[in-house]
């Protein structure tokens, strides 16, 4: 009977029939399972030239229609998270399935129903605006999921390089939080992260004089890294946030003082700061009680962010005539490809489906939302590139 139900929505549903396809395709990062030649085929059709980026087993697709401004990017992943233990699903994962109103598949909401709402509402647009102002383009990748350092990083490289830019960004990652249209990232916070050895001298623990124990001595100042105000946040953002997620030291016994205690923390940080500020201000607080350290950092992501301006507005307009829903900004959550994104274009946002379920077992989405979400991809379209000559 579901599998019934659902033939039926696919017939009445062009969205959701590409989303399907894409979902059945077991495409675990890296592996993009061949979603990209699926959706490069339905790109060429409609006269877009498409580029291949393969780096080190990673799968991206660059495409565009058009050569003038502005240019107007869709941009999503089409990797997936691992399923998790198939029994504890109430059918595979991997077999797209429809149940009360909902379409239960991996990736459902994290994020082929917006890659398929993208693909359908860009060939809608085009079949009434054959000549249409602008450029129209897309960005996937099949490595967001995981490292994503051969991902839309990659492809962006490769756009500098030539000097081609973009003017605005959709993201489709799942914005919304409690109703479909209820929220638009209009940024994220970037991810710094460091790995901190503070050394010592090992010792028997009955002789500390003989040692120096690195955790106390580290102690006072993990205690005002923890206490800092690395800043106030601003408009859109809240303050950076300093958090320790891992500490280590000792040989496993009792009686040894460590030599080394290596301890992980990370830095969620808002525009208010930048990373090199944040590395100085550790720096002088681990100096300022004399330790002998060394530190291994790692920028994941710099913070991006596009005030209420072009994008937002068109956008929220667009959510709300087919929602009646106005979004509200959100710079909430993790990080994203965004991030690389903003290197190249001036103004990038993130909206998409509800992301209660994402990452979890049963993920799923709501069947009515997949052909809203290509409904208001389009009207976006049709806001940025039909007066694109007074935007510019």
């Amino acid at each position: 009977m579901a599998n019934e139900t659902l033939e039926d929505a696919v017939l009445a549903s062009e969205t959701l029939a590409l989303a399907v396809e894409l979902l059945k395709r077991r495409s675990v990062t890296p592996d993009d399972a061949g979603c990209h030649d699926l959706i490069a085929a339905r790109l060429q059709a409609l006269g877009f030239h498409v580029e291949r980026h393969r780096h080190n087993g990673v799968d991206n697709l660059w495409a565009r229609r058009g050569t003038a401004p502005p240019v107007v990017c869709f941009a999503g992943h089409t990797d997936v998270v691992p399923p998790g233990p198939r029994e504890q699903w109430l059918s595979d994962p991997f077999e797209p399935t429809l149940r009360g109103g909902k379409l239960y598949a991996r990736g459902a909401a994290d994020m082929k129903t917006s890659d398929a709402a993208f693909v359908t509402a860009t060939e809608r647009f085009v079949a009434r605006h054959p000549d249409h102002r602008g450029s129209v383009a897309f960005l996937l990748t099949s490595d967001e999921e995981g490292p994503a350092t051969d991902g839309t990083v990659r492809v962006v490289e490769a756009l500098k390089a030539r000097n081609e830019s973009l003017d605005y960004c959709i993201v489709g990652e799942p914005t919304s939080a409690a109703e479909f249209g209820d929220t638009i990232k209009n940024g994220r916070r970037g991810s710094l992260s460091g790995t901190l050895r503070v050394k010592g001298i090992q010792g028997h623990i009955a002789y500390p004089h003989l040692a120096k124990n690195p955790i106390h001595l580290a102690a006072p100042a993990i205690a005002e890294l923890a206490e800092t105000m690395w800043d106030e946040g601003n408009t859109y953002f809240p303050p950076t946030t300093w958090q320790i997620s891992n500490i280590h030291a000792g040989t496993g016994v009792t009686n040894v003082i460590p030599g080394v205690v290596e301890i992980q923390f990370n830095f969620r940080f808002s525009t208010a700061s930048t990373a090199e500020g944040l590395m100085d201000a550790v720096n002088e607080i681990l100096d300022s009680h004399g330790l002998d350290y060394e530190i291994d950092w790692n920028l994941s992501g710099k913070p991006f962010l596009t005030p209420r301006g072009t994008l937002c507005d068109r956008l929220s307009e667009a959510v709300q005539e087919i929602t009646g829903l106005t979004p509200e900004l959100s710079t909430t959550g993790g990080t994203s490809d965004g991030r690389f994104i903003a290197d190249i274009c001036r103004e990038v946002v993130e909206f998409g489906p509800l992301n209660m379920s994402i990452h979890k077992l049963n993920e799923h989405v709501a069947v009515e939302n997949i052909e809203q979400l290509a409904a208001i991809y389009e009207k976006a379209l049709e806001k940025l590139l039909s007066d694109a000559d007074e935007r510019v």
